[in-house]
């Protein structure tokens, strides 16, 4: 008996499942849209200043002052944002500062001029980061309680080291950094020093193989570890990254304000964690980027320079700020859910 011949099949009309694309080929557009609306922001931000305070706001001189402040805490923020994306966080980054800065313009230590103002900031920095990096790496301590322990300490060792009072820089090749001779093409040092800090960041965490591993390690360090990458290594030299930001923004801050106290980078810990926050880093890790944090840092010293030009009181300029952090975290979530 002859079996029923099937007709040929016809290849065109069959249906293959499509392979769903991975998660992370949205990031990049995602980081743009967030870095479009990070910028829009800023631009609002700006027309309110030029709206309410023409002549005052968008002077070059008070444009120059909003950069200027911002360097200083941007730094620190760079710093902050890789301790974040590890999966981190360093509340000690202020107490840093001020031991450094206090350190930094003894009069001992003085009298070795520009140079030895210079490396004391960055040794104090560095040693401070080394602390948490070992404390946090192989002595197993929760980076919350390493780094809080290292914000009461520092800030009781910077207040025993000054007694209390300011301590005066007369070294004239620092004090000559914040003044109008210095400006090169209408930019503050600091400025450039923020820039250059801030290019070699996005370098070093879109670039190289220690942003990989950063970010590795932040998104899971169970599966970092059995990659190959050295987890506790890879925390210590985070934390000591934190450091070094630490005592550059504390020299910065020497030629800015022309002294040392010990109530130098009050708050700082906040600012930082708060520029990184709204600039997309995750607070349990895994993503972050540079360029969002700057333009953290950029939004609340506008914000800053808009509340004093117009007189308004510092506590709600607080609560503005706490308003932006909350609306960062609720968008932060609702992103993540929609992933």
């Amino acid at each position: 008996m002859t079996q029923p011949v099937s007709p040929p099949r016809d290849s065109s009309t069959d249906k293959v499942p499509q392979a769903r694309p991975p998660a992370w080929r949205g990031l990049p557009a995602r980081a743009d849209v967030r870095t479009l609306s990070l910028l829009g922001v800023l631009a609002a931000l700006i027309l309110i200043g030029g709206i309410t305070k023409p002549d005052e706001f968008l002077d070059s001189r008070n444009l120059q002052l909003v950069l200027t402040q911002a360097s200083v805490i941007g730094v620190v923020t760079v710093g902050m944002t890789f301790v974040i994306i590890s999966g981190g966080i360093d509340l000690s980054v202020g107490a840093i500062v001020a031991l450094a800065s206090v350190w930094a313009t003894t009069v001992a230590t003085q009298e070795y001029g520009f140079a030895g103002i210079l490396f004391t900031a960055v040794i104090v920095g560095v040693g401070c980061g080394l602390v948490n990096g070992v404390l946090i790496a192989y002595g197993a301590m929760v980076p919350f309680i390493a780094t809080l322990a290292m914000l009461a300490s520092a800030r009781g060792l910077a207040l025993q080291i000054t007694d209390g009072k300011t301590q005066i820089v007369t070294v004239p090749s620092v004090l000559d950094l914040g003044e109008r001779d210095a400006y090169v093409l209408g930019v503050p040092p600091l400025v450039m020093v923020f820039a250059v800090v801030t290019v070699i960041g996005w370098l070093v965490l879109n670039r190289t193989t220690f942003g990989r591993r950063t970010v590795a390690v932040g998104g899971n360090p169970e599966a970092a570890r059995l990659a190959g990458i050295d987890v506790r290594r890879q925390r210590l030299y985070l934390y000591l990254l934190s450091g070094l930001c630490c005592g550059i923004a504390a020299f910065l801050l020497i030629v800015l304000a022309g002294s040392g106290q010990n109530t130098n980078g009050n708050l700082y810990e906040l600012d930082a964690i708060a520029a990184a926050i709204i600039g997309g880093t995750l607070l349990t890790g895994g993503r972050g980027t540079i360029v969002g944090s700057v333009l953290g840092v950029l939004i609340f010293t506008t914000i800053t320079n808009i509340f004093a030009l117009n007189n308004l009181q510092s506590d709600v300029q607080q609560i503005a700020k706490g308003a932006i952090i909350v609306a960062a975290v609720l968008v932060q979530r609702r992103t993540a859910s929609t992933t």
